[in-house]
């Protein structure tokens, strides 16, 4: 059972950590006209990134400002959730492992 919480711990890191690099990436595209935020496909996918990851992103915006018109919110997330991701390993899951079993 403890192994089964920390797959789903690092499934749902993994997702986030897509999500936020897909957002970054189709964020990009748009912004050098390389897609177009018109076409209907483009704009579903851009408004589930953005719903998916605009409220993890939003308490980072919060604290750190743009540097010099550049958002690095995504990056500092991303590596939030790599340090989770170690946290979760070294510390809960021997405890979690050691507990359930």
């Amino acid at each position: 059972m403890g192994t089964a919480i920390i797959w789903l711990i690092d499934t749902a890191i993994f997702f986030v950590n897509v999500v936020v690099i897909a957002w970054a990436l189709l964020s990009w595209l748009i912004a050098f006209n390389v897609v177009n935020p018109r076409n209907a496909f483009v704009y579903q996918v851009g408004r589930f990134l953005e719903a998916v990851a605009d409220p993890l992103l939003k308490p980072i915006r919060k604290i750190v400002p743009l540097l010099g018109g550049i958002d690095v919110s995504p990056v500092i997330l991303l590596l939030a959730l790599q340090f989770l991701g170690i946290v979760v390993h070294n510390t809960l899951a021997p405890i979690l492992v050691s507990a359930l079993g």
